[in-house]
């Protein structure tokens, strides 16, 4: 008998209840501070941890309005839901660690919250592992705040999986009020609105659904607090790169030197470009399920955009558990995953004179090793039929549903 029939139903959450502590445990060791470099070394690195002080944390300062925040609205509320329950654990004496240890429950509850949604959309069992043992999860559960816009866009596909259009469009629109990476599935909603679900008075209806959505959230904020709530997008439009991003890694070794403003628009070009090319070709398989096409259009996206920092890997696997057909890409996806965290890290490690340490080179060699198994990904996806969980009789039953509505 399997381990995983050993476990019964009840498997894949204890299986997510071990990653997730051992995601605490992978960045809590280092606990309120650091010495040295051990953030880079060990790889404990946590934005929780400068954030307490940086950024009003710890003074229970509400994000926009009273502290800066470079993240998005919804994402900046939960960091304050999660401050005020380290001040409230670590009462008087709290310090960054309480405040880690609440990211990591608050991140744990959203990786608990996909799990239940992949197991009632009907996933297969070996699905369900993949996600509740990612590795992603052991080096980013306590690393940053992206399990929340990973949480609202796999409600989102899930929800377009069952043909609900609008829930799904809300729901993406949601996550991009999180962080910005939800927002690539709604293209592909609106395109499969205006072919396939009504034409241009459906597709209208989802533009309508969509900036309502993210206005509801987003409009008071920037009505009171305009110049703090721009700083996330005025920051993505003037930050460089970051070490494993291809433009980086282009420039670092003298390939291709580019200031910020021709970077931006070289790295939209090729991601539009790119994602054009996937979205026709996977559409005379997938026209009918357009959602399918998320996960390479955000897979081309990672490796277009000027900055890919380690995290956004856990942007991506949720949907490679959910939409993947090959497994060894997969694989290979975690393997340059894993490499690309550490190499990056070390290589900060050794500009501090620390060791381990690793040269661009390594970061080089991780990054490709990640790329080519993306790339593999996108290609597996655009050519290859649904995975079989897709069509289930409940998926067959709201296609009908749609087409008879």
């Amino acid at each position: 008998m399997r381990l995983s029939e050993r476990l019964g139903p009840n498997g894949p959450y204890l299986a997510l209840l071990l990653t997730c502590f051992l995601g605490w445990g992978f960045k809590a060791h280092c606990g309120a501070s650091w010495t040295g470099a051990e953030q880079y070394v060990t790889g404990c690195y946590s934005d929780a941890v400068p954030f307490w002080g940086l950024r009003g944390v710890a003074a229970g300062q509400v994000p926009y309005f009273e502290a800066r925040m470079e993240y998005p609205v919804l994402t900046g509320a939960l960091i304050w839901i999660e401050g005020l329950v380290a001040r409230i654990t670590g009462g008087a004496r709290a310090d960054a660690a309480d405040f880690l240890n609440a990211v990591v429950l608050g991140n744990a509850v959203l990786a608990f919250v996909v799990l239940e949604m992949m197991r009632n959309a009907g996933v297969g069992v070996r699905r369900q592992y993949a996600w509740a043992l990612a590795p992603p999860l052991v080096l980013y559960v306590g690393h940053n705040w992206d399990l929340l816009a990973v949480t609202f866009a796999v409600a989102a596909v899930l929800a377009a999986r069952r043909g609900r259009e609008v829930r799904a469009t809300a729901l993406a629109a949601l996550g991009a009020a999180a962080k910005l990476f939800p927002v690539l599935l709604l293209p592909l909603l609106g395109l499969g609105a205006l072919l396939r679900r009504g034409g241009v008075l459906r597709a209208a209806t989802l533009v309508v659904v969509a900036v309502a959505a993210w206005g509801a959230v987003n409009g008071p904020v920037a009505a009171f607090a305009f110049d703090n709530w721009r700083e996330f997008y005025a920051f993505s439009g003037e930050r460089s790169g970051t070490a494993a991003s291809v433009w980086e890694l282009l420039g670092q070794f003298g390939w291709l030197v580019t200031d910020i403003p021709t970077r931006n628009l070289w790295s939209f070009l090729a991601f539009a470009g790119g994602a054009a090319a996937i979205t026709a070709v996977g559409w005379r398989r997938h026209g009918e399920r357009p959602w399918l096409l998320f996960m390479p259009v955000l897979a081309w996206f990672l490796l277009t955009n000027k900055v890919y920092s380690p995290q956004f890997d856990l942007w991506l696997w949720p949907f490679v558990v959910l939409g993947a057909t090959r497994w060894r890409p997969a694989a290979l996806f975690l393997l340059g995953d894993v490499a690309a965290y550490f190499a990056e890290f070390w290589l900060f490690a050794g500009m501090e004179g620390a060791h381990p340490s690793a040269t661009q080179a390594d970061v080089a060699t991780a990054a490709i090793v990640r790329g080519v198994a993306m790339l593999w990904l996108i290609h597996a996806a655009v050519r290859d039929d649904a995975p079989g969980w897709v069509g289930s009789r409940d998926d067959a039953m709201a296609r009908r549903r749609v087409v008879s509505g």
